[in-house]
């Protein structure tokens, strides 16, 4: 039995959904499952040619409506997501950095001239996005930035330096957040202008096959018009981070049920003592345990789609969404390296890569730590951190 039949989660979906699912999968199996070890290995990813893949099936800014944009629901947009972490955390980073962030900043806060320049051909994948909000030393505490942008006649001049950024030294455009005197404004930095640079972070060891960039700004001039209107405060750049927290919540399990069918199959084939690893108690259990917090988490997600749909999902439960599906995924994978045993430290299993990019995953869009505390200040009306 597949594990998602043990919940029968197919009959929780419409027929659009599990056609975008399957598409998905497809695109993953032919372009990303045969090369991703490699591209793990080599920590290089030709972010360009599958930025063009996955536009090509309307992946990027799927959930965002015109300007070239499929318009599609929570749900299709999770499965989505789903299905690129199974194949590996680092394009479902590529993809919601993309369109959760880059894009849905320009969409929401963006003028219309801006929209008509950057959207269209950014769901296509012609054009790359980065969103620049993390500093070296300001992460969970965004409002402490330090990056500025002050009047020069209309133009902006932005100085300073942005830590962690995906997609950053092959986007076409940044958005990026600086402190202004008007509050924290969100400004478009295309690549190429003068004072402005990326710089790819080596010796990583999880998220291998993603892009991470330091972004420095060193007296770059901008026009007037490359502030976005709509934005004002920390609410434009948390409202993005939001959206994209919400593409994790499905993320996470996809990499969770690779493990999981990766192990399942593996129990089966494998001999210990003249009898297949799957005929063990304490390997059933595992399994069984494993399918149960995948199947749960599944049905947390779903859930919060259609909540997303309906216009009633809160920056809350979307937290509670992502403490509990990645640290789940987490698990999930770490049970299921210790069945593969001496294979599953190995990139011939798609296991440890999992395991290691989900330690990313359990830290950005707001760490665990964080997440614990929105949950805990929702139940209690008391915050715990400022």
């Amino acid at each position: 039995m597949h594990p998602s039949t043990l919940f029968a989660l197919d009959g929780l979906l419409t027929d659009e959904e599990r056609a975008i699912r399957q598409a998905v999968r497809q695109v993953c199996d032919r372009e990303i499952r045969p090369h991703v070890a490699g591209w793990f290995e080599s920590g290089e990813l030709p972010a360009r040619d599958l930025a063009r893949a996955l536009g090509s099936v309307g992946v990027l800014g799927m959930h965002l409506d015109g300007y070239g944009c499929a318009g599609l629901g929570a749900v299709a947009y999770g499965l989505a997501c789903l299905e690129l972490e199974a194949a590996d955390s680092g394009l479902r980073s590529l993809v919601s950095v993309q369109g959760s962030l880059a894009m849905y900043a320009i969409w929401k806060y963006g003028s219309e001239e801006q929209k008509q320049e950057w959207l269209p051909p950014m769901a296509a994948g012609e054009r790359i996005g980065c969103f620049g909000l993390t500093e070296p030393d300001f992460g969970s505490d965004p409002a402490g930035m330090r990056t500025t942008a002050k009047r020069d006649g209309s133009d902006w001049v932005l100085n300073g330096t942005k830590m962690w950024i995906t997609n950053g030294s092959v986007a076409d455009v940044a958005v990026l957040w600086a402190r202004t005197e008007d509050g924290i404004r969100g400004f478009l930095v295309p690549a190429g202008t003068p004072g402005f640079s990326a710089h790819d972070l080596k010796r990583k060891v999880s998220l291998r096959a993603s892009v991470t960039s330091e972004l420095v700004c060193d007296d770059v001039r901008l026009p007037a018009d490359a502030l976005l209107p709509g934005a004002r405060g920390l609410s434009g750049p948390l409202g993005c981070l939001n959206e994209a927290r919400f593409g994790i919540v499905f993320g996470a399990m996809g990499a969770a049920l690779d493990c999981l069918e990766t192990t399942l199959a593996y129990a089966a084939d494998r001999e210990i003592f003249a009898r297949p690893l799957a005929s063990y108690q304490l390997t059933q259990e595992k399994l069984a345990d494993m399918a149960l917090e995948l199947g749960k988490g599944m049905l947390l997600a779903i859930h919060l789609g259609r909540l997303k749909e309906a216009g009633t999902l809160t920056p809350e439960q979307v937290s509670a969404g992502k403490l509990n599906n990645v640290r789940e995924a987490l698990d999930i994978a770490r049970k299921c390296r210790t069945l593969l045993g001496a294979s599953g430290i190995t990139l011939e299993y798609p296991v440890i890569r999992h395991a290691v990019n989900l330690e990313s995953v359990l830290t950005y869009e707001g760490t665990s730590e964080i997440h614990t505390l929105v949950v805990g200040r929702a139940l209690t009306g008391v915050g715990a951190f400022h």
